[in-house]
Order: structure tokens, then C-alpha cells, then sequence
């Protein structure tokens, strides 16, 4: 086989690994940010307060409100990718698995390691998924779709979107603390490091030599 035959498959090879290992990480990112238990994102604020009051797993009703979220992508006209699916997916069970061996350390000083852990963790999982190019996230999606599809701003989507979800969250028992804001902060910068390096570049195509 050429390098021109095999450097496609390298890079698709490539490409499902990222996509693979970053939802595996994405899973234990939420997990850590959940244990060190100094606040967390607006979503998993959600989430963890349906986990309150249902009893449910955390990681099943991050699957559920994947889920619900991926049925709002139909009237915006949103095609989902198999990255996006593997999303919904995969994520809740590496994050109840992590929930299991992973505990809340002792000392303020230690939560707060463990959130800047989990915080630059879940910038790598980011990058790497979204790098992979096979679609983005659920929620990433909505905000995109309704501003493609209405002419929405994405930031004020975004900001909409998550200050409504925070505040139910909370309201339901989520935790909301200094950490929260720490993440809406630092979160955007930090994934704006990661995912141009972790992007995997288009397969270039050979130049065609005309005489």
C-alpha cells in the first residue's frame, strides 16, 4: 500500500481514538469536578439535581438529559454525528464508574486541586472529541443549530440555555459554589489551548501533474 493509501487511514485511526479517549476522560473530568465538591457547570449543576431528587445514577440522567437534549436538534434542523451519539452514550457510565472510586479529599486546599485537575482534564477530553471531527456534543449542537437556523447570537443561546439549567439545578440540590464561576470563566479559554492542537487535520489530497 502507497503512504498517499495509508495516511487517510492513519488519520482516520486517529480520529476514532481521540473520539474514544476523550469521552472516557470527559466521564472522569465531571466525576473529579463532582468530588472535589466546590461548585460545578451549569449542566452537571442539573444534573446532580435530579440525581437529588430522583435517586437516580448521575450517569443515567446525563444519558436522559443527552437524550432530551439531542430531541430538540429536530426542530432546528440539526443532523447529529456519530461522535455526538457516542456523546450521550458513553459518558454517564465512565462517569458512574469513576464515581465509585473516586472520593471528595480532605482539606479545602485538596477539593480545590482536585477541581483544577478535573477542570484541565475535561479541557483535554474537549479538545480531543470535538477535534476528532465527528460532530459535536448535544448541547454544543443546540446552540449552534438555533443560531444557524434563527439567527440567534450563540452567546446569548448559551447564556440563556445554561443560566436556566443552573438555576433549576440549584433549586433541585445541585451544588453551585465558587467553583461554578471558576469554570464559566476559565473553561472556554482553556478549551480555546486545547482543541487547535488536538484537531486532526483534513487528509490532503495528492496534486494532480498535467502535462
Amino acid at each position: 500500500m502507497t503512504a498517499t493509501g495509508t495516511a487517510p487511514r492513519r488519520i482516520l485511526v486517529r480520529r476514532w481514538g481521540q473520539l474514544l479517549l476523550g469521552l472516557f476522560f470527559y466521564g472522569i473530568a465531571v466525576a473529579l469536578l463532582i468530588r472535589a465538591d466546590v461548585g460545578l457547570d451549569p449542566w452537571t449543576v442539573f444534573a446532580q439535581g435530579l440525581e437529588v431528587q430522583t435517586g437516580w445514577s448521575i450517569g443515567l440522567i446525563v444519558v436522559l438529559i443527552g437524550a432530551a437534549v439531542l430531541l430538540l436538534w429536530i426542530p432546528i434542523r440539526q443532523k447529529p454525528g456519530i461522535g455526538t451519539v457516542l456523546n450521550v452514550l458513553l459518558i454517564g457510565p465512565v462517569l458512574d464508574l469513576a464515581m465509585l472510586v473516586i472520593e471528595t479529599p480532605e482539606g479545602l486546599w485538596a477539593q480545590w486541586l482536585m477541581f483544577a485537575g478535573g477542570l484541565a482534564l475535561l479541557a483535554v477530553a474537549t479538545g480531543l472529541y470535538i477535534g476528532a471531527r465527528f460532530g459535536p456534543g448535544p448541547r454544543d449542537g443546540l446552540m449552534t443549530g438555533a443560531h444557524a437556523r434563527f439567527g440567534w447570537k450563540i452567546w446569548k443561546v448559551r447564556t440563556g440555555v445554561e443560566v436556566t439549567v443552573l438555576a433549576i439545578g440549584w433549586l433541585l440540590g445541585g451544588t453551585v459554589g465558587f467553583g461554578t464561576v471558576a469554570f464559566a470563566l476559565l473553561i472556554g479559554p482553556m478549551v480555546g489551548v486545547t482543541l487547535p492542537r488536538l484537531r486532526v487535520p483534513e487528509p490532503t489530497r495528492p496534486m494532480e501533474v498535467t502535462a
